[in-house]
């Protein structure tokens, strides 16, 4: 089987079977036609014949290109996700992924906002247009529900129980119904009922969140607004688009929520995802010793 035939077919099975996200589909494919162009450069082989040395030999010249530690064990996850299915296609026999081992890195704990920082953020958004009526509410809910920024963006009207006071958040085939704290349910309110009938370009419009020209917001459009409020904020962290998902998990886990709910409302498939936030709130906790035991 040629090498396009063989990405052609994974991408399908990625695509129809595994219902992976396009983000997902791009990077595995793109680790495993970089594994190709190698074969065919340094090697008589093609994916569907490489050995375990020819994909060892790959990985040690990644290393000796000087690629991160990220992107070896991101390559070598790839290439055992689709070696395990040219297995179970009945293309390979056996994984020659076997003798590959990512190297052993420091995880990188999340970069989380402190309560005060949190509140100074929220604060910012003034309520004297509909912009700001807007952006208080996206603030607001963002931090209250834990979502992903995809997820905000990708509300509709139809997804938000003013009255029971949660969202229902759809990623592909999961469903998670959120708890929304009084505050946030209050500024959903206001922009709901008094600010989105002013900014829909169309009353068919069905995204909770839109634009100036009254359509979805974007990804984007929505990074900017919250740069631009960290800024007036005086906040000198790096914040990202998951800076309050992260802070959202920390903050529930420092009074007293449990792993397995934290996971559900964040949509974590694995608890290991969520454990993170249980190593930085232990690494806060050790900082404020050291700076606050007299002995430390």
């Amino acid at each position: 089987m040629t090498d396009a035939v063989c990405l052609e077919r994974y991408e399908e099975y990625l695509r129809d079977v595994k219902k992976s996200s396009q983000n997902t589909r791009s990077s595995y494919l793109r680790d495993v036609r970089q594994l190709g162009d190698y074969l065919s450069t340094h090697t008589a082989a093609t994916l569907d014949t490489a050995d375990e040395n020819e994909l060892c030999d790959y990985i040690d010249w990644m290393r000796s290109n000087g690629k991160s530690v990220a992107t070896v064990s991101r390559a070598i996850a790839s290439l055992k996700n689709f070696y395990q299915y040219l297995v179970s296609q009945g293309v390979v026999e056996h994984s020659p992924t076997g003798k590959l081992v990512p190297d052993k890195t420091t995880q990188k704990l999340p970069q989380i906002l402190t309560a005060k920082e949190v509140e100074t953020l929220l604060e910012q958004p003034q309520c004297v247009d509909v912009k700001g009526y807007r952006d208080r509410a996206m603030l607001e809910l963002l931090y209250a529900t834990g979502i992903r920024v995809s997820e905000l963006i990708s509300l509709n009207i139809t997804d938000v129980n003013l009255s029971a006071a949660v969202i229902r958040c759809q990623t592909r085939d999961k469903i998670r119904v959120i708890p929304v704290y009084p505050a946030a349910v209050g500024a959903l309110s206001e922009y709901i009922n008094f600010v989105r009938p002013q900014m829909i370009a169309s009353p068919d419009e069905q995204s909770l969140f839109v634009n100036i020209s009254g359509e979805r917001m974007s990804r984007q459009g929505f990074w900017k607004i919250i740069k631009s409020y960290q800024k007036k904020a005086g906040i000198e962290k790096t914040i990202t688009p998951h800076t309050l998902r992260h802070s959202f998990a920390a903050h529930l886990l420092e009074n007293g929520a449990d792993l397995h709910s934290i996971q559900e409302m964040l949509g974590h498939s694995d608890i290991s995802s969520t454990q993170v936030y249980s190593h930085l709130v232990k690494k806060q906790l050790k900082d404020v010793y050291a700076k606050a035991h007299p002995r430390a």
